[in-house]
C-alpha cells in the first residue's frame, strides 16, 4: 500500500471523518463537494497509483492508495462508496458490521437537492429514457440537470444553482445504499437478470433496483413486467406503459384498422409510430415511459411530442453504423445483459422479417453469471448466424445448445471482433445468405477486451468502416 501522508495526526482531530472509497469520477465528485462543505475527508483505493488523485483537493491529504485500507474505515463516521466497489468487499464488509454508516453519492445529492427529481432505473433503456426526459424538458425551457450512472456524476449538477429538475439514471449498484431517494416521480423500466455476480440472485437485483421508490411521489410502471412495480400497496398516483391498448389515464400503443401503430394516452392517439426516428416495439415502450415521467413533472405533451419526433437515440444502443454490401451493420455495444440483447433482436429482427432477412448477430464477453439460453427463442425466430467473442465464450455456446437452439442456426467460436468480421465475409458471401442485417449486442461487459462498451463499440464502427473501404476497393478493381 502506498499512502501519501500518514493518518496519525488526521485521525483523531474530531468524529466525522468522510472516507470516500474509489477514486474514479464519482468518488472525485464526492471528494470535492466534502471538501468543499468543510468535512474532514480522506481517500482510499485499491490501485496503487488512481489517474484522478492529482485532481484532488489539495486538503484533503490522507490518501491510501494500493488497496482498500481497513483500518482507515474503521476511522470513518460515514463512508461513502463508488458503485463500483462491492459492498462484499472485506474492508467496507466490517465497517458495515461495526455500524458505520455506507452511503453512495446518491444518497449527498438526495438530501442536498432541493429541486424535483426525476428517477430511473431499470436492466435496459435507462440512458435512452433519462437522456430523452433530460431533452424533453430542455426543449420545453426547463432548467435541467441530467446525470447519476449516464456520466454526469449527480453532485457535479448542484453546481448548477439555477438547477429546476434533476434527471437521474440510477443503477442497482448506486441504489443499494441509498435511502429514502425522495423522487418526484420514480420508475423501473424493466427486470431482467443482470449483475448477478455482485448482487447474488435475481431477489438481490430486484430489491436493489426497488430502493428507488423508497420516498417516491409517484410511480411509472410497465404493465408488461409484474417486477416493475412497487412491491408495498401505497396510494401514490401511479402512471403505466404498455405495448398493448391503454386503460383511461394510462399510456400505450392502439393499431388502426390499417396496421398504423400509434403511441396512445388512453383513447388519444399521440403520435404515429412511423413519426419516430428511433425504432423497435422496445422503443415505442421508452417513448411511453418518457412522456408518463415528463407528464407527471408538469412538461407540456406538445413540446414532449415535438422533442420524441426528432430524438435520434444514443451511440451504442441499436446504433445504425453503416451499410455495406447491401448488409446494415448496427452497434447496439451497450446492451450488455441479456434482457437488453433480447430487446435489440427482437426490436430489429421485426424490421427485417418481412423482408425474409436474418439477423447476423454477435454476442460475447463476461457473461455476468447470465443464463444465456434464455436468448434462444428470439434467436430461433430472427437470427441465421451467431458469432461468439469475449471470455465466456464457450459457456454462452453450451448454454444455446443446451436450450435448443434451432438446427438452422449456425453457431461460430470468433473470440475477437476481427475474426467476427473475417466469418461475416465467409458466410455472407454465399448466395443462400438470408443475412440482411448484422447486430453487435453483446449481453456481455466489456472488460475482458475493452476499457468499456464504448471502446467495444467504437471498435466495431471502425472494423464496418474497414470493411467498406476493403468493399468499395475491390469494385474498383473488379
Amino acid at each position: 500500500m502506498t499512502t501519501n501522508t500518514t493518518t496519525d495526526v488526521l485521525l483523531h482531530k474530531g468524529s466525522g471523518l468522510q472516507v470516500v472509497v474509489g477514486l474514479g469520477q464519482s468518488g472525485l465528485s464526492v471528494a470535492r463537494y466534502l471538501a468543499n462543505q468543510g468535512y474532514q475527508v480522506a481517500v482510499t483505493d485499491a490501485q496503487a497509483a488512481p489517474s484522478l488523485a492529482n485532481q484532488l483537493p489539495i486538503e484533503i491529504v490522507v490518501r491510501q492508495f494500493g488497496a482498500i485500507d481497513a483500518e482507515l474505515l474503521q476511522q470513518a463516521a460515514r463512508i461513502i462508496i463508488s458503485p463500483g466497489i462491492s459492498l462484499a468487499t472485506e474492508a467496507v464488509a466490517a465497517a458495515r458490521q461495526a455500524n458505520i454508516p455506507v452511503v453512495s453519492d446518491i444518497q449527498l445529492f438526495c438530501e442536498a437537492c432541493r429541486v424535483p427529481i426525476v428517477a430511473i432505473t431499470g436492466s435496459n433503456a435507462k440512458s435512452t429514457v433519462t437522456t430523452l426526459v433530460g431533452q424533453m424538458a430542455a426543449d420545453a425551457g426547463v432548467n435541467v440537470g441530467v446525470g447519476g450512472n449516464i456520466g454526469v456524476p449527480a453532485l457535479t449538477l448542484l453546481d448548477n444553482t439555477d438547477m429546476e429538475l434533476a434527471v437521474l439514471e440510477l443503477s442497482s449498484f448506486q441504489l443499494e445504499t441509498v435511502t429514502n431517494l425522495g423522487a418526484q416521480v420514480a420508475t423501473v423500466l424493466n427486470m431482467s437478470p443482470d449483475h448477478l455476480d455482485r448482487h447474488g440472485d435475481m431477489l438481490g437485483y430486484h430489491q436493489a433496483k426497488h430502493r428507488i421508490f423508497q420516498g417516491a411521489k409517484s410511480v411509472v410502471i410497465n404493465r408488461e413486467d409484474a417486477l416493475t412495480r412497487p412491491l408495498v400497496a401505497d396510494n401514490l398516483p401511479r402512471v403505466s406503459t404498455s405495448i398493448h391498448a391503454p386503460d383511461k389515464g394510462q399510456y400505450g400503443l392502439i393499431t388502426d384498422p390499417e396496421g398504423q401503430i400509434y403511441l396512445a394516452h388512453g383513447t388519444e392517439r399521440l403520435l404515429s409510430a412511423d413519426k419516430l426516428l428511433i425504432k423497435g416495439r422496445h422503443n415505442l415502450l421508452n417513448a411511453q415511459a418518457a412522456l408518463a415521467l415528463g407528464g407527471l413533472v408538469g412538461l407540456p405533451l406538445a413540446s414532449m411530442l415535438e422533442t420524441l419526433q426528432q430524438f435520434t437515440g444514443l451511440e451504442h444502443r441499436c446504433q445504425y453504423v453503416a451499410s455495406a454490401a447491401g448488409i446494415d451493420y448496427f452497434n447496439d455495444s451497450k446492451g450488455t445483459n441479456i434482457g437488453s440483447t433480447m430487446a435489440a433482436i427482437e426490436g430489429l429482427g421485426a424490421v427485417y422479417a418481412p423482408k425474409d432477412g436474418k439477423l447476423l448477430l454477435i454476442l460475447g464477453g463476461q457473461g455476468k453469471g447470465q443464463q444465456f439460453g434464455e436468448l434462444t427463442p428470439f434467436i430461433n425466430q430472427y437470427v441465421s448466424q451467431v458469432l461468439i467473442i469475449g471470455e465466456d465464450a464457450q459457456q454462452i455456446e453450451q448454454h444455446l445448445r443446451a436450450a435448443k437452439i434451432s438446427d438452422d442456426v449456425a453457431l461460430h467460436q470468433c473470440q475477437t471482433l476481427e475474426a467476427a468480421f473475417a466469418t461475416i465475409q465467409q458466410v455472407t458471401k454465399s448466395s443462400l445468405s438470408q443475412v440482411q442485417a448484422v447486430l453487435l449486442s453483446p449481453a456481455c461487459a466489456s472488460f475482458d477486451q475493452y476499457s468499456g462498451y464504448v471502446a467495444r463499440g467504437e471498435h466495431f464502427i471502425a472494423l464496418v468502416n474497414q470493411l467498406k473501404v476493403v468493399q468499395s476497393t475491390s469494385l474498383a478493381v473488379d
